[in-house]
């Protein structure tokens, strides 16, 4: 029985063996499979999972911080592990756990998942992990703890604090749970006061960049020290690429200022640099953010802001939590002294969003189907003699292209009308103060009279159409056909 238990133990032994040999390690990353996935969960407490697709360029991104941060886990021999799944080659998995966008991050613990909502470079990678693994803050008892935690870490935040119990130090630790980006930590120790000349109670967020460190001036309340470190923990002036979007448009700052440059020119050093004082000035109320218009994926934004790249050097300010309303500076002057000027009449108010408006083509009115821009869109639209019937499109929109046809038949049946008008405006390159387009086409009626807008929602067939306008405003059927996707906003 002895030597039949045995040799049952070796052979269990060596199935264990070949199973860990076959879950292979790229750049200190594991390689999961369908067939592997399950028992390299069910052995490892925490497994951060990737799911992604070779040609996805935000997953080429990733790549690299994401194998730097394996290696910094493993160097302190860490319990957590890193993972990747290519979801093209393994299908199964993807349709498993709901993927639908490349990439996307699943974190397991214990065999539970959750979403991964921390960023894409090493240093966030390892923060948002350790503080789902272990305590909010670190607690740091030594000078020595205190310079191997500020060492190792790009950005990190020190609460000094003897009494865990006060108001400050507790609004100090809700902070470092709801911020998953940096580390924290936490010390009561004299020696660690003195070797950084803090006093008790303060919070010192260290940097490897810029002044080096920020000493929190204020009230210690949560919603303060959250303001304070997203503000803080960013570069005065932040260089827009994959891995910083998530920290630009995910920080508690929705006003940012966009520096619309060429590297290869030398902008930064002429313009930018000089500007560094003035986003130091206002780094709490408005993020100071560059963008390289020598980088092809960043020409959508140029479009986004109807910019050309001969208009580069230039500004402009985006508000994001009012609909992505774009200011642009009265002058092209980029010295330091009138971007201060600008930033300062922008935050009181004084500065008129900037819409967005083509020239009016000396034909717009020649076929039957207008051409509206936004500066001729009032005076059409609003004419109360007659019904407008207005589409918002988008050139590159499918739906759009495939209801050409139909409309133009719309134009050429109502071309003769006085009460009628059959207009289009390209939504992309005109903004209307009193209209926000979120999707494609949207149509709207302009009502004789009043004015009224009302949306079209029926069938986008003639028929369909000729009803609306003929009386059936009120009891259109719903359009089964979905309008064309929202344009993505997590990248401008």
């Amino acid at each position: 029985m002895k030597l039949l238990l045995s040799a049952f133990a070796l052979v269990l032994t060596i199935a264990v063996a070949t199973a860990e040999e076959e879950v292979k390690s790229e750049d200190g990353v594991l390689v999961l499979t369908k067939d592997n996935f399950d028992s390299v969960i069910a052995d490892n407490e925490y497994v951060l999972v990737e799911f992604y697709a070779p040609w996805c360029g935000h997953c080429k991104a990733l790549a690299p911080e994401y194998a730097k941060a394996a290696k910094v886990l493993a160097d302190k021999e860490s319990k957590i592990k890193l993972a990747k799944v290519d979801a093209t080659v393994e299908p199964e998995l993807a349709e498993k756990f709901g993927i639908r966008g490349y990439p996307t991050l699943k974190f397991f613990r214990s065999g539970s998942q959750i979403d991964y909502t921390g960023g894409r470079e090493q240093d966030t990678i390892v923060s948002w992990l350790e503080k789902k693994t272990g305590p909010a803050a670190k607690e740091l008892e030594t000078v020595e703890a205190a310079e191997e935690f500020l060492k190792e870490n790009n950005v990190a935040v020190v609460g000094f604090f003897k009494d865990r119990e006060s108001k400050e130090a507790k609004a100090f630790l809700a902070t470092a749970v709801a911020i998953d980006d940096y580390p924290f930590g936490i010390t009561s120790s004299e020696d660690v006061y003195a070797k950084y000349e803090a006093k008790c109670g303060s919070v010192v967020l260290f940097k490897h960049f810029d002044e080096g460190k920020a000493v929190f001036e204020g009230e210690a309340t949560e919603e303060a020290l959250k303001k304070f470190v997203t503000a803080q923990a960013l570069p005065l002036i932040v260089d827009f690429s994959h891995e910083t979007a998530q920290k630009i448009f995910g920080g508690e700052i929705k006003s940012h200022l966009l520096f619309f440059i060429s590297k290869e020119a030398g902008h930064l050093k002429e313009y930018v640099d000089p500007a560094k004082e003035i986003a130091k000035k206002f780094r709490e109320q408005i993020l100071f953010v560059t963008i390289d218009a020598d980088q092809e994926d960043h020409a959508r934004i140029l479009e986004f802001f109807g910019m050309k790249k001969d208009e580069v050097p230039a500004l402009r300010i985006i508000r994001l939590e009012e609909d992505m309303a774009k200011y642009k500076p009265p002058t092209n002057d980029l010295s330091a002294e009138k971007i201060g000027a600008f930033v300062s009449d922008f935050l009181e108010g004084k500065v008129k969003q900037h819409l967005l408006s083509q020239d009016l083509p000396e034909d717009w009115d020649k076929e039957p189907v207008k051409v509206l821009v936004a500066t001729k869109f009032d005076e059409v639209a609003f004419d109360k003699t007659k019904d407008v019937l207005v589409e918002f499109y988008a050139p590159w929109c499918g739906h759009c292209k495939q209801l050409v046809p139909i409309y133009d038949k719309l134009g050429e049946k109502y071309k003769d009308s006085d009460s009628v008008v059959i207009a289009k405006i390209d939504a992309t390159a005109n903004e209307l103060e009193h209209t926000k387009i979120s999707s494609f086409p949207t149509i709207f009626l302009y009502r004789k009279g009043d004015n009224e807008k009302v949306e079209f929602k029926g069938e986008r067939t003639l028929d369909g159409f000729v009803k609306f306008l003929e009386g059936e405003k009120d009891e259109q059927p719903e359009e089964e056909e979905e309008k064309e996707d929202k344009p993505a906003k997590d990248e401008l």
